[in-house]
């Protein structure tokens, strides 16, 4: 485990925060922390627990894991496949809440199509027993892999 590089985090906290247009308090109350205290985690002076960088992430709508990497408790290597994105989409202010919702959910079920990120070590696709990749709904009548 690296050691916690709370300078860093608390600048990349701060980014988060003003990139949401969010004030220290508003942050503070939506993560259930004290003001003082946040503003303590984002000027380097206090080390927040991984439970207080889940609420913080979800205040923020970003990943835990991102804060995780910023924060030294996780490997930048380790459990961020697909984060980046994630994150990009979550922090884009372009976006409003139903875009950003709909565009994870896309490239989420791209991933598992892809047997990525749904746990399958083996590549073939969530929920197909044969390995074949097909979707369901692909039938003979709709010009699915049977069709004659």
């Amino acid at each position: 485990m690296a050691s916690l590089n709370v300078g860093n985090l608390g600048e990349f906290l701060r980014e988060q925060r003003r990139t949401a247009q969010l004030s220290l308090r508003q942050l503070a109350d939506a993560a259930g922390v004290s003001n003082p205290y946040l503003s303590q985690i984002e000027r380097g002076l206090r080390k927040p627990s991984a439970e207080i960088l889940q609420q913080l992430a979800k205040a923020l709508r970003i990943s835990a894991e991102t804060l995780y990497v910023q924060a030294g408790i996780l490997d930048e290597r380790h459990g961020l496949d697909g984060v980046e994105v994630q994150t990009a989409i979550l922090t884009d202010p372009s976006l409003n809440e139903k875009q950003k919702h709909v565009l994870l959910q896309i490239y989420e079920s791209f991933r598992k199509e892809n047997g990525v990120g749904s746990g399958n070590e083996d590549g073939t696709a969530s929920g197909h027993e044969d390995g074949r990749g097909t979707d369901s709904h692909e039938t003979e009548a709709d010009g699915g892999p049977h069709a004659t």
